[in-house]
């Protein structure tokens, strides 16, 4: 097993206690020790963003069941981290917790931006512009938020 999938092993359950999963493990070389980047998300059932206190939460969880298994069995500098709205929607988890956001999608055909009001199987089911609209999750190559300086409810 690699560095990366035991530190995943390790960190879900701490991850899970304080209502988040891990979406992925980074372990690089930082000078004289590692650094290992541990990115949280709230379950793909939650719409939201995860609260800094939950985040805190997961991350003296996590190094403790680091330290506990002496993992990684050199120094290292652990950071947890979000996803952030930068990053590319790409799996359908990824658009599940992206719901009620304004989303732009890159399709064969050219882009589409709207408002994702759900998942439903393998389609977006986006608002654009008061309409509905289908789209399955295999015509889209890339997806992204769109930030909005004021959220929809606000």
């Amino acid at each position: 097993m690699d560095i990366s999938s035991r530190i995943i092993e390790l960190a879900a359950p701490a991850a899970e206690a304080a209502g988040l999963v891990v979406e992925g493990v980074e372990v690089m070389a930082a000078g004289k020790r590692s650094r290992v980047l541990v990115t949280v998300d709230l379950p793909e059932t939650e719409v939201g963003s995860a609260d800094l206190d939950k985040v805190a939460e997961a991350s003296r969880s996590i190094g403790a069941a680091l330290d506990e298994a002496n993992v990684p069995s050199t120094p290292y500098l652990l950071e947890i981290s979000t996803p952030g709205t930068d990053r590319a929607l790409t799996e359908r988890r990824h658009f599940l917790r992206a719901r009620t956001r304004l989303v732009e999608l890159r399709l064969a055909d050219g882009a589409l931006t709207g408002r994702l009001a759900d998942v439903d199987g393998d389609e977006l089911v986006l608002d654009v512009d008061g309409e509905e609209r289908r789209v399955p999750l295999a015509e889209v190559s890339e997806g992204r938020i769109v930030v909005e300086l004021k959220r929809l409810g606000e």
